[in-house]
């Protein structure tokens, strides 16, 4: 029973190392995104151009190659990062991509005339962006990056293969101690679905909150 005990502590420090990964991975998707999605509404190319060769590179090769280059491949070009450093590198880059045409399919999904009463109100391509667009956009917005986090959770098992003591990685440290399998791994299923579960459900009250502002306004 006691070793067992230790086991769960093992456990318990490799749920710790998930959320950070998740949590910091989240921190830099959604900047990511954000820059990448307006970047390819820009109206000048070269912004353009540099938003969708980011959004295509990152969704167009593997998290796991982009995690070995962040760790192996970086330290050659003098860039030495820690393996929690490469992990929320690599995934915050690789989910902020996808989250990038998340972005930009909001903010195109405004009525049309809602860009014409900007226009009519005089208002900046940046005003009518920051005051009309992105407010609505928004909301439009919360229940796919839902759907992103809780991928970026899952992905987070990557990072075990650069051997950071992740909850993937200490379940195999327990498995190899032990000799079994049905326990630790059974305890992973159900960390990354609480996990999941209070994404999901601090999500929902996100947009919840954010439809009545929304609506607050309108009226």
């Amino acid at each position: 029973m006691a070793d067992w005990a230790g086991y769960m502590g093992l456990m318990l420090d490799g749920a710790l190392v998930t959320a950070k990964l998740t949590v910091l991975g989240c921190a830099l998707a959604l900047p990511a995104a954000f820059l990448a999605g307006l970047g390819r509404l820009s109206r000048f190319s070269a912004i353009r151009a540099a938003s969708v060769a980011y959004i295509e590179f990152f969704r167009g090769t593997s998290i796991f190659v982009q995690l070995f280059w962040a760790y192996f491949v970086l330290p050659l070009m003098g860039v030495t990062l820690t393996p929690l450093q490469a992990g929320v590198l690599a995934l915050g880059l690789n989910v902020g991509a996808y989250g990038a045409e998340v972005v930009r399919s909001a903010v195109q999904s405004i009525g049309r005339e809602q860009h014409e009463a900007c226009v009519a109100l005089n208002l900046t391509r940046w005003q009518s962006l920051r005051h009309v667009l992105l407010p609505q956009a928004a909301v439009v917005m919360v229940p796919t990056f839902c759907n992103n986090a809780i991928e970026l959770l899952k992905a987070t098992s990557v990072v075990s293969l650069i051997s950071l003591s992740d909850l993937t990685f200490q379940a195999q440290v327990v498995r190899s101690q032990t000799g079994s399998t049905a326990m630790p791994f059974l305890t992973v299923l159900v960390i990354y679905f609480a996990y999941a579960s209070l994404i999901s459900f601090g999500m929902k009250a996100l947009e919840r909150r954010m439809t009545r502002g929304l609506d607050g306004l309108r009226t």
